[in-house]
């Protein structure tokens, strides 16, 4: 008998253990969000790209509708709909004090050439790409935005001409902004375009998205077909463009540098959200260059 009793008061702590687990979830709109996204493991498929991830232990992932949901509804950007999902580090979660995330979008543009791979100069391509985004500073502070100074490479740009993975993290800084960001881009090249896979955080935690990228950089695959090695230059569609436009083609991402700016406000979303203050949306390009302007080599 005195099983059984102890069976039912175990139970019974079980069962108040998850009402609490539950109420605490309905009083809490950040714990309620989070818990309303279906995230993913293992092998996850990339539709719009033809291609697959093959995720490590350190990365959970976020198909498009709830990665938007993410961008838009809880780090307050505006509607993006090129955004593909989103690559969550599983230590770091989105609301930690070193949330970031890897936002996936893809470029349809045709084949690019890697011809130009042992040609580029980075330091004159650094040069340039300083000054582009000095000159666009008026313009931005114009438009009520805040100025932005390129400060040098935070990982200087990598090829892996084996793989076919291009890689480079920048070092930004924002009027108004005590610490830099850190912007670090990857993309993946295939036979009709390239997979982007980009993240946004504060140059404290370079260390910390730099071990995370190297993981995220053998994470793509194309699909059979649809690889850079399948290419048929009779048939396919090339880019006007090399890999040095890819690195320098202007200040933003698809995804935009300034477009996760909520990331960095993540963990006071619940006190804002009770304050009734939305969380300021940005653009997502200051000073980006359009497909057809940068659509050369440097």
């Amino acid at each position: 008998m005195s099983k059984m009793i102890r069976g039912l008061a175990m139970a019974m702590l079980v069962m108040l253990a998850g009402l609490a687990n539950a109420q605490a979830v309905e009083e809490d709109p950040l714990a309620a969000f989070i818990a309303s996204l279906q995230f993913q493991q293992g092998e996850v498929a990339v539709p719009e790209a033809k291609a697959r991830l093959r995720l490590t232990e350190g990365f959970r992932y976020l198909g498009k509708a709830d990665a938007r949901r993410v961008l838009e509804e809880f780090w307050g950007n505006p509607p993006d709909d090129t955004v593909l999902g989103m690559l969550v580090p599983t230590a770091d979660g989105l609301d930690s004090d070193h949330s970031w995330a890897v936002i996936l979008t893809w470029s349809d543009d045709g084949y690019v050439s890697d011809e130009d791979a042992a040609e580029i100069d980075y330091a004159e391509l650094l040069e340039t790409m300083q000054a582009e985004t000095r000159d666009a500073n008026p313009a931005r502070r114009e438009a009520g935005y805040p100025t932005a100074d390129l400060i040098g490479w935070a990982q200087p740009p990598r090829y892996d001409a084996t793989a076919k993975r291009l890689h480079w993290a920048k070092h930004l800084q924002f009027e108004g902004s005590e610490g830099g960001t850190l912007n670090y881009d990857i993309r993946v090249l295939g036979r009709e375009g390239y997979l982007s896979m980009s993240a946004i955080a504060g140059m404290a935690d370079l260390d910390r998205v730099n071990d995370g990228m190297n993981e995220v950089l053998a994470m793509a695959e194309f699909e059979p077909g649809h690889r850079y090695a399948d290419f048929n230059a009779d048939t396919d569609r090339t880019a006007a463009y090399g890999l040095a436009a890819l690195v320098g083609g202007g200040l933003a991402a698809k995804t935009g540098l300034l477009a996760k700016l909520g990331l960095f406000l993540a963990k006071f979303w619940k006190l804002l959200l009770i304050a009734g203050v939305g969380i300021v949306a940005l653009v997502r390009k200051f000073g980006g260059k359009s497909k057809d302007e940068g659509g050369t080599a440097a």
